[in-house]
């Protein structure tokens, strides 16, 4: 029992030191926040924060704040559901459909993962140029509306399932897309789940691509308009604090409630078959 407990303790210290660690910025930022600007530079500061949501409801008044929260979030969602089908559909062909150059479509595809976005950021903005597309929902949606990771993450699910599901299906004269639909991506929850949430993360947090591709404020997501407002506020802490935590929240908020389905895709455990 004692040497259980000798291994426990360092284990729970570690935890929580970490958990300090990265949870004590996000914590700083909600104190700021709620806090007026006076209060920022107290010493020794305040840790704890005022039950007061007025200031950092301030952000949101005289501004386009909520045309730059629809555009991000129009744009995550949107850009979500089109790598899941592009993904489901490509990884099903790339695990269940036979055919030539199977394992080298898949090694490109892989590939791809590995090309730096920089580097081809010119050629990019060169044919976007030329095909009208530049500040426009469109060019912010489209390039990502396939994903190399989605499709490898529903391939390695789709492995998983055994043929005798398909056989069941095709003996009752059911189709491809029928199987895929009905059967395997409700039995693939984990990769449905996981590569949602990597995808709006990373759709919500898009920073690079959209301030070279727009420059009109009307199209343009969270991110950029929050390096703008902190360039134009950056001697209020509070108001900067504000629009952080507004740009933060629904990511840590959906982190919170779907880590476990994350730990569970990431980890490529079976798709919720249980012998």
């Amino acid at each position: 029992m004692r040497q259980k407990w000798q291994v426990r303790v360092p284990t729970w210290f570690s935890q929580a030191s970490l958990a300090i660690l990265f949870g004590f910025p996000i914590y700083w930022i909600v104190v700021t926040a709620l806090n007026q600007p006076q209060d920022v530079y107290k010493i020794p500061p305040a840790f704890l924060p005022k039950l007061d949501f007025k200031p950092l409801f301030s952000v949101l008044e005289g501004t386009h704040w909520s045309l730059y929260i629809f555009n991000t979030v129009m744009i995550s969602v949107v850009t979500v559901l089109l790598v899941l089908v592009t993904s489901a559909l490509a990884g099903y062909a790339l695990s269940d459909l036979k055919f030539r150059g199977q394992n080298l479509t898949t090694l490109l595809i892989l590939g791809t993962m590995m090309i730096p976005g920089q580097a081809i950021l010119v050629p990019q903005y060169v044919v976007i140029s030329k095909l009208h597309l530049l500040n426009t929902y469109a060019v912010e949606i489209l390039p990502f509306a396939a994903n190399a990771l989605g499709v490898f993450m529903f391939r390695q699910f789709f492995k998983t399932l055994p043929r005798a599901y398909w056989e069941a299906v095709a003996m009752e004269g059911g189709s491809r897309l029928f199987y895929l639909w009905k059967i395997a991506i409700p039995l693939a929850r984990p990769a449905v789940t996981t590569v949602s949430l990597l995808t709006f993360i990373g759709a919500w947090n898009m920073f690079q691509w959209p301030l070279i591709m727009t420059d009109n404020r009307n199209v343009q997501p969270l991110e950029v308009v929050l390096a703008h407002y902190m360039s134009v506020y950056q001697a209020n802490i509070p108001k900067m604090s504000s629009a952080v935590l507004i740009a933060l929240l629904p990511i840590v908020v959906i982190f919170f409630l779907a880590q476990k389905h994350i730990v569970a895709g990431a980890a490529g455990r079976d798709a919720g078959i249980k012998g």
